[in-house]
């Protein structure tokens, strides 16, 4: 099993490790690919600052950001289990996790999408930085698309064979499309809040509480040592654990499949 995640927005402001090396990230054949999108950025971020601003959806009262971009190759480092936060990452809880029995699982099971890094893996080391997937980085283009070409051969071969449950939002989702057997591996956890509006029941989809509610399935399903192997093997060990869940068909046979957890008012 694969557990497939976003980043966060926000992110520790510094680490206290070595400089950055690429060649001990997950997935050290991404290299190259990492060393243009870091050169891109570098000189997106030495230019003029409003462009740089604009092109990175920033605000001026976020331009820190730009020198930590600048920094990337030299600045200390933290593992990603310590760099990402925000709601989806407090609920995980990587750092306790990788201090349990769970670390095995948890360093094998987890992926981070980056739009800097492409992937990485939660006891990656990285500098600070911001860079969101749906930037489109001259002269590269869109990240989404820049890191589907480059990751398509990796995770291929890092999936195989193996459930992903895929937690993304819809922007990291663009970097990575399973296909072929893969797909109908693939399981897309939705968040529905379920309320009774004029004596009927109605579903809506709430941001908020679907990082949350993500955040704590990833850390059920390392903590637990749940060991799916297909959709319906995931929707039942969730359901076990106390989740409501709906395991949706798929649009086609051996299409990605969508799993709905549902929360109640």
């Amino acid at each position: 099993m694969l557990i497939l995640l976003p980043p966060s927005e926000g992110k520790a402001a510094s680490g206290d490790g070595p400089g950055l090396d690429l060649s001990a990230l997950t997935l050290p054949e991404l290299a190259p690919a990492r060393e243009e999108v870091m050169a891109a950025l570098a000189d997106l971020c030495s230019g003029p600052e409003e462009e740089a601003l604009r092109v990175l959806g920033l605000s001026a009262s976020q331009s820190e950001a730009l020198k930590r971009d600048l920094d990337a190759a030299t600045a200390p480092t933290l593992r990603a289990a310590d760099l990402y936060t925000g709601v989806l990452y407090d609920r995980l809880g990587l750092p306790g996790l990788l201090d349990s029995p769970a670390a095995a699982r948890v360093r094998e099971r987890v992926l981070v999408f980056s739009g800097l890094w492409g992937v990485v893996g939660p006891e990656d080391r990285l500098p600070p930085y911001r860079l969101s997937m749906g930037v489109r980085l001259p002269p590269l283009g869109g990240l989404g698309p820049y890191w589907r070409r480059a990751l398509k051969g990796p995770l291929e071969a890092l999936s195989e064979g193996r459930l992903l449950v895929d937690c993304r939002s819809s922007a990291y989702a663009a970097a990575f499309r399973p296909s072929g057997s893969a797909a109908g591996r693939t399981v897309a956890v939705r968040v529905l809040r379920e309320r009774v509006v004029g004596g009927r029941v109605r579903r809506s989809v709430v941001s908020h509480m679907a990082k949350a509610t993500r955040g704590d399935i990833a850390r059920a399903l390392l903590a637990e040592g749940v060991a799916a192997a297909t959709p319906e093997e995931l929707a039942a060990a969730l359901a076990d654990l106390g989740y409501t869940v709906e395991l949706q068909p798929g649009p086609r046979p051996g299409a990605a499949r969508t799993l709905d957890v549902l929360s109640a008012d």
